[in-house]
């Protein structure tokens, strides 16, 4: 396993992402925090573009788990139809906000343990909605995070939790917050997977990822 970037190679990198996008934004579109965690449950395996296509008219009428409710099982497949596992998850929506209308008085809670035990709500869609709607520092890795955490060194690991470990010990408190969305972008849009566009990368001279595109 590389070891991680020194800390002041880290930090140049972060003031870098900071300066081109000062408050990088997930791309689901939601409402609430309700809504944004049924478009995260909704997103795995899935785009973020799909997602929000599907998700345009269902978020008209549903803003609450007892709209769901009453909305139902199949309402809500005829909305996500066109997303991957759709009826799979469809039913952890409908399961979810029925524990959320039972159990919590149809408020979302906001502790990491309280959410992964709704049904389809693992760590990663956990840390999305503790990150972006309560603004905690939580890690969200996903395929893009664990490609430039391992292609750069500033967070490598071989698993998704030794990544999300590596980005709270090795990126600055300060830069902590909004980490996986930078790393999110940068993935998703410039250190793709099979042709990272290094050529106009803002990191290249500190990234020492060997196989540099030109």
């Amino acid at each position: 396993m590389a070891k991680p970037l020194d800390y002041h190679t880290i930090r140049e990198i972060f003031t870098r992402f900071h300066a081109v996008d000062p408050e990088p934004k997930g791309e689901l579109d939601h409402t609430n925090v309700y809504t944004l965690l049924v478009a995260v449950a909704l997103s795995a395996q899935a785009t973020d573009s799909g997602v929000n296509k599907a998700t345009k008219s269902l978020f008209e009428v549903v803003e609450t788990p007892q709209q769901m409710l009453d909305l139902g099982l199949e309402g809500l497949i005829e909305h996500i139809k066109t997303i991957g596992l759709f009826r799979q998850k469809a039913k952890n929506v409908i399961k979810l906000s029925q524990i959320l209308v039972d159990d919590y008085e149809g408020v979302v809670p906001n502790s990491r343990a309280a959410l992964q035990s709704l049904p389809g709500v693992g760590r990663k869609t956990a840390n999305v909605v503790l990150n972006m709607w309560w603004h905690y520092p939580a890690q969200a890795v996903d395929t893009h995070i664990f490609r430039v955490g391992n292609r750069t060194n500033i967070c490598p690991g071989k698993t998704v939790d030794a990544v999300e470990r590596a980005i709270e010990d090795n990126i600055p408190v300060d830069f902590q917050q909004h980490a996986h969305h930078w790393m999110i972008l940068h993935g998703r849009y410039h250190c793709k997977a099979r042709k990272p566009l290094c050529r106009t990368c803002i990191i290249r001279d500190l990234c020492p990822y060997e196989d540099k595109t030109e």
